[in-house]
Protein backbone atom coordinates (compact mmCIF):
# COMPACT_ATOMS: atom_id res chain seq x y z
CA UNK A 1 0.00 0.00 0.00
CA UNK A 2 1.25 3.26 -0.78
CA UNK A 3 1.24 6.43 1.49
CA UNK A 4 -1.14 7.91 -0.48
CA UNK A 5 -3.66 5.41 -0.44
CA UNK A 6 -3.35 4.41 3.21
CA UNK A 7 -4.00 8.56 4.03
CA UNK A 8 -7.33 8.28 1.48
CA UNK A 9 -8.49 5.22 3.90
CA UNK A 10 -7.93 7.03 7.26
CA UNK A 11 -8.99 10.37 6.35
CA UNK A 12 -12.59 8.89 4.87
CA UNK A 13 -12.54 6.05 8.01
CA UNK A 14 -12.19 9.37 9.92
CA UNK A 15 -14.94 11.08 8.66
CA UNK A 16 -17.59 8.04 9.04
CA UNK A 17 -16.81 7.36 12.17
CA UNK A 18 -16.85 11.37 13.76
CA UNK A 19 -20.64 11.02 11.42
CA UNK A 20 -21.51 8.24 13.28
CA UNK A 21 -20.90 10.27 16.57
CA UNK A 22 -22.59 13.36 15.62
CA UNK A 23 -25.68 11.25 14.56
CA UNK A 24 -25.31 8.87 17.42
CA UNK A 25 -24.82 12.13 20.00
CA UNK A 26 -28.03 13.69 17.93
CA UNK A 27 -30.14 10.93 18.59
CA UNK A 28 -29.19 10.44 22.56
CA UNK A 29 -30.02 14.33 22.98
CA UNK A 30 -32.83 14.44 21.35
CA UNK A 31 -34.17 10.59 22.30
CA UNK A 32 -33.12 10.78 25.36
CA UNK A 33 -36.04 10.90 27.46
CA UNK A 34 -37.73 7.95 25.48
CA UNK A 35 -34.96 5.93 24.92
CA UNK A 36 -33.79 6.07 29.02
CA UNK A 37 -36.54 4.69 30.25
CA UNK A 38 -36.36 1.22 28.02
CA UNK A 39 -32.67 0.74 28.22
CA UNK A 40 -33.37 1.15 32.52
CA UNK A 41 -36.62 -1.45 32.00
CA UNK A 42 -34.35 -3.73 30.26
CA UNK A 43 -31.22 -3.56 31.92
CA UNK A 44 -32.29 -2.89 35.65
CA UNK A 45 -30.74 0.36 35.80
CA UNK A 46 -31.00 3.67 37.99
CA UNK A 47 -32.53 6.74 36.36
CA UNK A 48 -29.75 8.71 36.44
CA UNK A 49 -27.13 5.82 35.47
CA UNK A 50 -28.05 5.78 31.50
CA UNK A 51 -27.23 8.88 30.74
CA UNK A 52 -23.90 8.58 32.31
CA UNK A 53 -23.53 5.48 30.75
CA UNK A 54 -24.60 7.11 27.20
CA UNK A 55 -22.12 10.32 27.61
CA UNK A 56 -19.43 7.45 28.92
CA UNK A 57 -20.08 5.83 25.58
CA UNK A 58 -19.51 8.52 23.56
CA UNK A 59 -16.50 10.09 25.13
CA UNK A 60 -14.93 6.24 24.23
CA UNK A 61 -15.88 5.87 20.81
CA UNK A 62 -14.58 9.94 20.29
CA UNK A 63 -11.21 8.38 21.92
CA UNK A 64 -10.97 5.41 19.71
CA UNK A 65 -12.05 7.20 16.84
CA UNK A 66 -8.85 9.85 17.17
CA UNK A 67 -6.64 7.74 18.07
CA UNK A 68 -7.41 5.20 15.41
CA UNK A 69 -8.72 7.16 12.72
CA UNK A 70 -7.61 10.94 13.08
CA UNK A 71 -4.05 9.73 14.43
CA UNK A 72 -2.97 8.04 11.83
CA UNK A 73 -4.37 10.23 9.11
CA UNK A 74 -2.37 12.95 10.95
CA UNK A 75 1.13 10.84 11.08
CA UNK A 76 0.68 10.10 7.27
CA UNK A 77 0.30 13.66 6.93
CA UNK A 78 3.34 15.60 8.17
CA UNK A 79 5.64 12.56 7.60
CA UNK A 80 4.41 12.63 3.53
Amino acid sequence: MTPELLSTFFGWLTIINFAILVLAGLAMFLMQNSMAPIHERISSLQPGETRRIYFGWLGTYKLLTLVFCFAPWLALQIAF
